[in-house]
């Protein structure tokens, strides 16, 4: 008799707890959608990899099933997915009131539980600070010579190879670069592979998460514990032996560091160089390949790119002379150009937010705690907006300027946490196509196919054979 009473007692907790599960309580009415199984939710339907350029089809169903404002569930966290400009905005408006930065615990593991993503009000303003140092308009100024002379060389290396994997060679070119001006790292004559231990970050970094060996986010872990005993390491080495005057950001950080009553600490330092190592190099050199294969995918928008650059060397007293500030602003298809590939890239796949108190909106109540996932393929690819959303066509941005997120437009982020390298990502895109489209021809030798897991796009296998112009044995691109 006991046995039977506890047997139904059970039963009855584990179906009343089900049930709490799958309609959650709500002083209000919450946006449809299903919680998915327990403690699972809709995980694993999230992480799967597609190949469309489309919409991801777990969003792309979900819209289509309960609207633009959905609920779901993730690594166990109830979600609020919000495809819907208006809200979007509202979302990044009331960052700090109503909304703060919120990742998954699965995230915070890989990115450090003090990444600057994670840190909010003085602390995030102080950091966000400090990167404007390295980002800011002045520097890029001066920057600029160095971004054009990597490009060249880059390219000249690339022209006497039989052919070229090009998100390989974008991202190889991009974190020499990166990682020089940050830590002063040369990775052609290093002994440590610092750029393989991203590697295994970056694959793994938008997968299951699940924490055993031989699965892609243990490497992912694994990759990132690796990098940050390369930045102790080297982080030890300067404080043993400080330098005279500073040569990277690193040594601003650590001079910030020594500074007495500095709110900055060791951990807090270390978790910024790493975010700041793989932001700077992984999602340009995504951008970079997207941007090759349009070229190469319409010969129209590449001629018409070719002539603004080429009009650049022509206006020029000195042919021989590098860019000039003045020219990189005046390449006005070329932002346009820009603009459309990071449009069509949807290289972030979700802007992650928790509310701070119950949120009402269009009739919707976002309970307080809930995760908020701003969704910027859905708003990038709205045909209401956009027309032929699917289509490249960069003079859909003629006479249309973009100096931070919109409704319509959040490549690069939105609010107070808009990308603070925005403009240094787009001077690299800027520089290389014109040090491409002005000496070189290729040819595709494998396209490549587009793989998104769950919104960021791999252009696996996209191979060109490089060639300058003046060679004879290659057709025009």
């Amino acid at each position: 008799m006991w046995a039977l009473s506890i047997g139904a007692l059970i039963i009855i907790s584990i179906t009343h707890w089900v049930y709490r599960w799958r309609y959650p309580r709500c002083d209000g009415n919450l946006p449809p959608g299903s919680m998915g199984w327990p403690l699972l939710g809709e995980t694993l339907q999230f992480f799967t990899p597609n190949t469309t350029h489309d919409i991801a089809p777990f969003i792309k169903e979900r819209m289509e099933r309960y609207g633009a404002i959905f609920r779901t569930s993730l690594v166990g966290r109830p979600v609020v997915v919000s495809t819907d400009p208006d809200f979007n905005y509202f979302i990044f408006l009331k960052e700090g009131h109503l909304f703060e930065s919120w990742y998954p615990d699965t995230f915070t593991e890989i990115f450090g539980r003090q990444n600057v993503g994670s840190l909010h009000g003085f602390m995030y303003r102080y950091l966000k600070n400090m990167v404007l140092y390295l980002f800011g308009p002045e520097s890029l100024k001066k920057m600029l010579p160095e971004v054009e002379e990597v490009a060249i060389r880059r390219l000249e290396q690339w022209s006497n190879q039989g052919k070229v994997e090009v998100k390989d060679a974008t991202a190889s070119m991009i974190f020499h670069l990166t990682t020089k001006k940050l830590i002063s790292h040369d990775s052609e004559s290093s002994s440590e592979n610092l750029r393989a231990n991203f590697d295994a970050f970056i694959k793994g970094l938008i997968s299951f998460p699940l924490n055993m060996p031989g699965t892609a986010y243990h490497k992912c872990l694994q990759g990132r514990k690796n990098a940050m005993r390369m930045l102790q390491n080297l982080m030890q080495e300067r404080q043993a032996m400080p330098r005279k005057q500073p040569s990277d950001f690193f040594d601003y950080v650590l001079e910030e560091l020594q500074k007495e009553g500095t709110i900055l600490t060791e951990g807090i330092a270390l978790d910024l160089m790493f975010v700041l190592l793989f932001a700077s190099f992984e999602t340009t050199s995504l951008a970079l390949t997207l941007a090759m294969k349009f070229l190469s995918d319409h010969p129209r928008v590449l001629k018409q790119l070719t002539e603004e650059h080429e009009t650049i060397l022509r206006k020029r007293d000195d042919a021989s002379s590098g860019l000039s500030w003045k020219e990189y602003k005046s390449m006005t298809y070329t932002f346009q150009f820009i603009n459309e590939t990071v449009r069509l890239a949807n290289i972030v796949p979700g802007i992650f937010r928790r509310a701070l108190r119950d949120i009402q909106f269009k009739g919707y109540t976002i309970p307080a705690g809930w995760a908020v996932v701003a969704c910027p393929p859905a708003v990038h690819l709205n045909p209401m907006k956009y027309e032929d959303p699917l289509s490249f066509n960069p003079e859909r941005w003629e006479g249309i300027e973009v100096n931070g997120a919109s409704k319509h437009f959040m490549a690069f982020g939105g609010g107070m946490r808009y990308c603070v390298g925005t403009d240094f990502t787009k001077i690299q895109m800027a520089v290389f196509l014109h040090c491409l489209v002005t000496k070189y021809r290729w040819q595709i030798i494998k396209g490549g196919n587009i793989v998104r897991t769950p919104g960021l796009q791999f252009p696996d296998g996209f191979h060109i054979q490089l060639r300058k112009k003046d060679a004879l044995n290659l057709e025009d691109a």
